[in-house]
Formats: structure tokens, sequence, C-alpha cells
């Protein structure tokens, strides 16, 4: 019997117990995909990742919530709460759920990259940002929930629920050190060339469109965007660390990912 089988079998007799409210919304956004691989989860290691019974570590596409801390950090805000969150999640689902591999299988982590679905059939990376508890992310070729995921943290955002309550968008002077963030900031020079094309926020902050990834971008779009504000996302990285950094060079570089990383200022 295949996993869609086995779904339908458990909302049947009520194998599993999941609030109604929270399935239709869950499913509203990114609605359960045929196909799917039953997996077992021996344990959940944080808010965007699980161990399977297998071995495998499963990296949630399209989902990046908070950091642990490690090595004498701190935890961030929201970080233990979206690792408890998906525990429950999970034993909702009696550990049991369903894997959907991305285009891209694997990370250079060496870490599996899967949607995660629940014994109901709701996407969990979609639950999990529609509670507030992580961010979407965009990395080509993994970005077949692009747009159902978006509308499940706008959800969020626009109720302020978990970590939009007090808004993490920093302003481009505000980076202080390298990781994932939201930043905005005002478009101050536009560049292409055999790096790629170039978007520099107020010399705080450049974005980073890959050579290999100019194609999926719209240039005139991007040629346009100087002067007016804008909202990135993404893992910034410190150049000044790399040497080689050149006077007047913004210290900071976020490397962008897809389209969907970018967006208009709210």
């Amino acid at each position: 019997m295949g996993f869609s089988s086995l779904l339908k079998k458990a909302s049947l007799v009520g194998a599993f117990f999941v609030s109604a409210i929270w399935l239709s919304a869950a499913q509203a956004f990114c609605p359960t995909p045929v196909g799917l691989t039953r997996v077992t989860v021996q344990h959940v290691v944080d808010g965007d990742t699980v161990r399977l019974s297998d071995g495998r570590s499963v990296r949630m596409i399209g989902l990046n919530t908070p950091e642990l801390g490690k090595q004498g950090r701190s935890d961030e805000p929201f970080a233990v709460a979206a690792r408890k969150r998906l525990e429950s999640l999970v034993a909702d689902s009696n550990g049991q759920l369903g894997l959907r591999l991305g285009k891209q299988a694997k990370d250079h982590y060496g870490r599996t990259l899967a949607h995660l679905y629940s014994a109901s059939g709701a996407n969990l990376e979609a639950q999990m940002l529609a509670d507030g508890l992580g961010f979407q992310v965009a990395v080509a070729p993994n970005i077949d929930l692009v747009t159902c995921q978006q509308a499940a943290e706008r959800s969020a955002r626009q109720a302020g629920r978990g970590l939009w309550r007090q808004s993490p968008v920093l302003k481009a002077a505000q980076i202080q050190r390298s990781g994932f963030a939201v930043v905005s900031g005002r478009v101050s020079k536009v560049q292409r060339n055999r790096g790629g094309t170039w978007i520099e926020l107020q010399g705080a902050l450049v974005l980073r469109v890959a050579p290999n990834l100019v194609g999926q971008f719209d240039n005139a779009r991007l040629q346009a965007l100087k002067g007016k504000q804008i909202e990135a996302r993404g893992w910034i990285v410190d150049r000044s660390r790399r040497g080689g950094l050149k006077q007047d060079q913004p210290r900071w570089l976020l490397p962008l990912t897809d389209p969907a990383m970018l967006q208009s200022a709210r």
C-alpha cells in the first residue's frame, strides 16, 4: 500500500488526530502530492532538520528556522520553540511522515533535501511558516513549493505570529555578523559584469546573482531597482574574512539564490 493510500486510510479510521482547522489551512497552502515515500523519524534535530530511522538526516526544503546555540552561542529567538513545534507535528503522526525528495536531493553537508508531510497530508514546512517559526527560503533547483510556502509565511507575518511578532528585518547598516538574515535598504547601484549581477544597498551590503543563476532573474527588473527600497533574504557572508576586500566595497555580501529571495520593501 502506497503512502497516499495510507493517508486516506488514516483519515478514515481516525488513526491520527489533527485539528481540522490546522489541516485545512496547511493543505490550502501546499496541497498533498501523490507518490510520497513513507519514512520513520528517529528524532527531531532542530526546527528544520530531522533524523530518520534509516540514518538519513533530512533538511526540509524551503524552511529556515532560527539556530540553536552551538559552540558557546546562545539560542536564537524562537529556535527552541521551532524545534518543539516540529517535535509536536512529528508526534501527531506517530513519527510516520511522507517524504518527497527535491530535484537536488543532497546538500553540501550530505543531508537529504526533501519536503515532509504529516500522516494526514499536510506539508510540515508550510505549517512551520504559518506558525511564524521559520523563514521561507528558495534555493534553485528546489523551488517547486515557493509560491505556497511564501503564502504560508505571509499569513504569519500579517498576523504577527512567532518571530514576526516583532519585525526581524534588519536595515542594511545594522548587519553585524554572517548568517541568515532578512534585510532591507535602498538600492544605490546595480552593475552586471563577468562576476554576475551586483545590487548594492547604501554602501553597506551587496547582493550578488552568480553568473550561472543570472538567467533565472529578470535583468530589466534588476536594473530598474536603483533608488528603490527593497527587502532581501539569505545567508550573509563577511567578505573581510576572505581577504581582498577593496576600499569602498561593502563588507557584507548576500548571494541571491532565486528571485523569490528579493522583494519590494513592505
